[in-house]
């Protein structure tokens, strides 16, 4: 079976290309979510929806 390249040259583009540091996480972690989530949904009675005061219905 033929290759498309000598294998001599593998990994090439990979190793030229620029090290680009990684963003820092812009999200809680899933354990401060999940807390957060019963906050909102067990303590605070809140239903799911975007409008979830009961008195604000116009």
């Amino acid at each position: 079976m033929p290759t498309h390249g000598s294998l001599t040259k593998a990994g090439k583009v990979r190793s030229q290309t620029p090290k680009i540091p990684a963003k820092p996480k812009s999200f809680p972690p899933p354990r401060t979510r999940n807390r957060s989530n019963y906050v909102k949904r067990l303590i605070l009675n809140r239903k799911p929806g975007q409008n979830w005061i009961a008195g604000a219905s116009s």
